[in-house]
């Protein structure tokens, strides 16, 4: 079997040829700006296999992600922008000097100190000293919104502003509620919505505090719901009926007969 090495040419050389005057008329039409939606959509195609824990599967993805970081590094060289070789520089001059802890003689005791750390030695590689509102901007507006948040939560949380504990991050999560149950009762919209992104907020806050990452809690209770709703819906069905049809005091008694039947059979 070739080394990993060889096949990373091999592969890296299928994308030269795929780019060739006559080679496949889509791939010769790409552009980065084009090749964006395919790069998020294999990411998340990865991120599913992982919560599957289908190792084939991550497998696979995994091919298809690193097709997709060669094939954009491609259309860059092409216009002489950078090369494969500086990109695999940058980077791996980039993680020893990001880990001053592993590769030097620096000593860092926990993940908070080195969470610390890494933000201190990024504001150092700046040619210029950065406000803390300027690293909030470099946040990438296209994450989902509870990653965009919490990483920006985090970013301002490790340059001192922070709650001083999760009773008063309660304290705080309340008043907004109450703010978001006033906008609903004036009606709104604008006004709802604003003090719905305060609540959400603030729970991304309260995730972080409690070391949850809110992105993938969401996820974790759409999935617990689907799996109930279906199986809810499947006893609806059985009896002749559908779920619209019941009374909400039916819907709500089969909910909570659905949760009890999950949980025994977990």
């Amino acid at each position: 079997m070739s080394s990993p090495g060889k096949q990373f040419e091999a592969l890296r050389q299928i994308i030269v040829r795929l780019r060739q005057p006559d080679g496949c008329p889509w791939d010769i039409k790409q552009t980065p700006e084009s090749f964006k939606s395919y790069l998020i959509e294999e990411t998340h195609e990865l991120l599913e296999a992982i919560d599957r824990n289908e190792a084939d599967l991550v497998k696979e993805e995994l091919g298809d992600l690193l097709f997709q970081v060669l094939f954009l590094n491609q259309l860059f060289e092409e216009q002489g922008q950078f090369t494969l070789s500086q990109v695999i520089s940058s980077i791996t001059e980039k993680m020893i000097k990001r880990h001053p802890h592993v590769f030097g003689d620096e000593t860092i005791t926990s993940e908070e100190e080195q969470r610390l750390r890494w933000n201190q030695i990024k504001a150092q590689e700046k040619k210029e000293p950065k406000a803390v509102a300027d690293l909030l901007d470099n946040v990438p507006r296209s994450l989902p919104g509870l990653r965009r948040a919490q990483r920006v939560s985090e970013r301002v949380a490790s340059n001192g502003f922070e709650w001083r504990d999760t009773e008063q991050a309660f304290a705080k999560l309340h008043e907004e509620i109450s703010e978001l149950q006033e906008a609903v009762a004036q009606g709104g919209s604008e006004q709802i919505a604003d003090e719905l992104g305060d609540v959400l907020f603030m729970l991304v806050n309260l995730g972080r505090l409690t070391r949850t990452n809110s992105e993938d809690a969401l996820q974790k209770a759409t999935n617990k719901f689907i799996r109930r709703f279906s199986l809810l819906e499947q006893k609806v069905m059985a009896g002749g009926r559908t779920v619209g049809t019941l009374s909400f005091a039916e819907q709500l008694a089969l909910w909570h007969e659905v949760k009890k039947d999950l949980t025994e059979n977990q």
